[in-house]
């Protein structure tokens, strides 16, 4: 088992005073402070290094944390030490016979999965474990469905699976240093981080599906580059969705690269490629269009001609030129940025709207607008777009989807005390 110290916990009782320290004082930042509800308790994470300090203010007289202050006093609560995979920890410690406070994992702090240690079992320290939101690939456990249903107004939206792919850390976070990024997406033995890739489906006067996967057209020696983990795949989402490709009645790009558009095409018995939704026409922006059947050096490696070229082939493929309503409800916004014509998604009904922000914020960690991948070709027109786009988000309450984060496929972007953090959704 490998465990890397997170964060140290810390009770106060006056918070205003703990901040006059640690903020103050030493001149630390502090991050704007999360509420876990279920725990009763707010959380003000303060990076040191590698690692944090927790500060933990009660929102509840009935909180474990007023309930420790008015016996012990303020002071160090408990230690997290980050692992790769809780289940297979909780399982090790339950055989060895080591006393749980949390028989089984819960949700924590950061949209992470924590278990708490009892004290009696560690020497007299309160030990949390904790799996960040964005874990390592191998300590993914696929649930027997990997969908999440939302309503919007007179619309169902549906985030499916493809399962998995993994790649390399710095290209996904660019500037951000490793000892930042890491906290929220371990990397494995490659500098690889694991990344979901989640289709959306938007049904009402009619049934879309907003980019498809990586499908399965990779080879053995691809699928290794890339980690490729179908365990779950899109056939599967959709079957848990009750769908099949045949009720898809329209198939949107938000950009032709592999991993979001590889699902477009199948090969079938005799090998050759065919549309996989076959009563769909497919909706691409001509620029995108135009620069994925034109490569040059820089989007050779993210762009694959039998992922759409086929499309064009069978008589399916709708180009549109600027940003237009799809169907109702449903409007196409060009940001640039990861490719020239790349587009979000913008969706409302009912007074409510929800966004799908594809590459623009590909995983809750790309919320900081700093935050950007090295692959984007243009990340100035990224972070203009970014910072657009979250202002309408906060603004508007609007429900945002994102497409690569292995563990958390919607949530609210908020700003507090000067800093963005984001609200996972309930389905």
């Amino acid at each position: 088992m490998k465990a890397i110290l997170d964060h140290v916990g810390i009770a106060v009782k006056d918070l205003s005073a703990a901040l006059a320290f640690y903020r103050d004082a030493l001149g630390l930042e502090v991050e704007a402070p999360e509420e876990v509800t279920s725990q009763r308790v707010r959380a003000h994470f303060v990076p040191v290094g590698e690692s944090k300090l927790e500060l933990l203010e009660a929102t509840a007289p009935e909180s474990a944390i007023a309930r420790y202050v008015e016996k012990r006093g303020p002071g160090l609560h408990h230690i997290t030490l980050r692992v790769d995979d809780l289940d297979a920890v909780v399982n090790q410690l339950r055989s060895r016979g080591i006393r749980l406070i949390d028989e089984h994992p819960r949700p924590g702090a950061e949209g992470s999965t924590i278990a708490f240690i009892h004290p009696s079992s560690t020497h007299g320290v309160l030990v949390e474990l904790k799996q960040p939101a964005m874990a390592n690939q191998s300590a993914i456990r696929h649930p027997p469905s990997a969908i999440s249903r939302f309503t919007l107004g007179e619309l169902e939206l549906v985030s499916l699976s493809d399962g998995y792919l993994r790649l390399d850390g710095g290209l996904m976070f660019g500037i951000v240093p490793k000892a930042e990024w890491s906290v929220v997406a371990p990397s494995d033995d490659r500098n690889r981080v694991t990344l979901g890739m989640r289709p959306l489906i938007v049904r009402g006067a009619r049934t879309m599906i907003i980019d498809a996967g990586l499908g399965r057209k990779g080879d053995t020696a691809f699928d290794d580059a890339y980690g490729v983990d179908h365990r779950y795949d899109l056939d599967r989402a959709l079957a848990d969705a009750r769908l099949a490709p045949e009720d898809i009645d329209i198939v949107l790009a938000s950009h032709l690269s592999f991993d979001h558009a590889g699902g477009f095409t199948v090969r079938d018995a005799s090998g050759r490629l065919r549309p996989r939704f076959p009563r769909a026409q497919y909706i691409v922006r001509r620029g995108e269009w135009e620069d994925a059947t034109h490569l040059h050096s820089l989007n050779t490696a993210r762009c694959r001609a039998d992922d759409y070229r086929p499309l064009a082939e069978a008589g399916v493929l709708q180009l549109v030129d600027d940003d237009v309503t799809i169907m109702p409800g449903v409007k196409v916004k060009r940001t640039g940025g990861p490719s020239t014509h790349h587009q979000v998604v913008t969706i409302e009904s009912g007074g409510k709207r929800a966004a799908f922000a594809a590459d623009l914020i590909p995983t809750t960690g790309h919320v900081t607008e700093s935050w950007i991948p090295a692959l984007d070709l243009y990340p100035m027109d990224t972070l203009a777009a970014k910072r657009a786009f979250n202002a309408d988000a906060v603004a508007r309450e609007v429900l945002v989807f994102f497409y690569h984060d292995p563990s958390v496929a919607a949530g609210y972007i908020r700003k507090e005390g000067g800093h963005l953090r984001m609200i996972p959704a309930l389905s």
